[in-house]
C-alpha cells in the first residue's frame, strides 16, 4: 500500500504521543523518503496541509542563505479547530446549477464554470463548518474567476479589517448595504457587496426608490419638515 507524503514524514520524524518529534533536515528526503522533496514550497507541510491539522510545524532557514526551508519539526498536537470547507450535497448540486451572481454565467471553459461559494470569506464560523447545520443562504455562485478575485479580496479585508468598497464597480450607488467599511465582529460580512451582491442590488433599489419618494414628498410639501 502508497503511503502519502503525510504518513511518510511522520514515519521520518516519528513523534511522541505529544506529538513533539527531532528536526528532519531536507538533506534526510532520500530513497523512500525521496517523495517529500520540497518542490513549489512544499504542499504537503502547508498551514493548509493534512499534516499542519494534524501537527504544530516549525521550519528552520538558519542554516542556508535565502528563505530556503533547511529542516522541518512536529511541535506537539494542533487541537486548534479546523474548518471543514466541505458543502453539504443538496446545496452543491443547487448551486451548481445556477449562474454566477456577479457575472451572470455557467459556462464550461476554466474560468467561466460555476464554484459554490461560501459567502464569509473568513472561513470561521464552525456552523457553517458543520455540513448539518449548514443553510442555503450561506453559499452562492461564482464562476472560478469571479471566485478567484473575491478570494484575494476577502484576504486584503482579513488583513486590514477594511471591507471592500461596492463603487470600485461604475453605478454601484452605496459602498455597503449595511454597516460601514469597518469589518467588526457584530456584522461579520454582512453588509459587503462580495458576501451577497444580489442582496446588496435589493437592498439599493429599496433606498433608492425611498429616496425618490423622500424627495417627490419635499418638493410637493416643502413647508413640512
Amino acid at each position: 500500500m502508497n503511503m502519502t507524503k503525510t504518513d511518510l514524514f511522520i514515519e521520518l520524524a516519528n513523534p511522541d504521543e505529544k506529538g513533539f518529534s527531532r528536526w528532519v533536515y531536507v538533506d534526510e528526503f532520500t530513497g523512500k523518503y525521496f517523495a517529500l522533496k520540497l518542490g513549489n514550497g512544499g504542499s504537503w507541510c502547508r498551514a493548509s496541509s493534512t499534516l499542519a491539522k494534524i501537527y504544530n510545524i516549525e521550519f528552520d532557514k538558519s542554516k542556508t542563505n535565502g528563505n530556503s526551508i533547511d529542516a522541518i519539526r512536529l511541535a506537539g498536537l494542533n487541537k486548534t479547530k479546523v474548518f471543514n470547507q466541505n458543502i453539504r450535497k443538496d446545496i452543491r448540486d443547487f448551486y451548481k446549477t445556477q449562474n454566477c451572481v456577479m457575472l451572470g454565467i455557467n459556462g464550461t471553459s476554466i474560468n467561466t464554470k460555476v464554484e459554490v461559494d461560501h459567502k464569509d470569506g473568513r472561513k470561521d464560523n464552525l456552523r457553517v463548518s458543520e455540513m448539518t447545520t449548514q443553510k442555503f443562504n450561506d453559499f452562492q455562485s461564482l464562476s472560478k474567476a469571479a471566485n478567484d478575485a473575491k478570494r484575494q479580496i476577502c484576504k486584503r479585508c482579513k488583513e486590514t479589517n477594511i471591507r471592500w468598497d461596492a463603487k470600485n464597480l461604475k453605478g454601484n450607488p452605496y459602498s455597503y448595504y449595511a454597516g460601514t467599511e469597518e469589518y467588526t465582529v457584530e456584522l461579520g460580512c454582512i453588509g459587503c457587496y462580495q458576501y451577497d451582491p444580489v442582496e446588496y442590488r435589493k437592498t439599493a433599489v429599496r433606498k433608492i426608490s425611498q429616496e425618490v419618494c423622500d424627495d417627490i414628498i419635499k418638493k410637493l410639501y416643502p413647508e413640512d419638515k
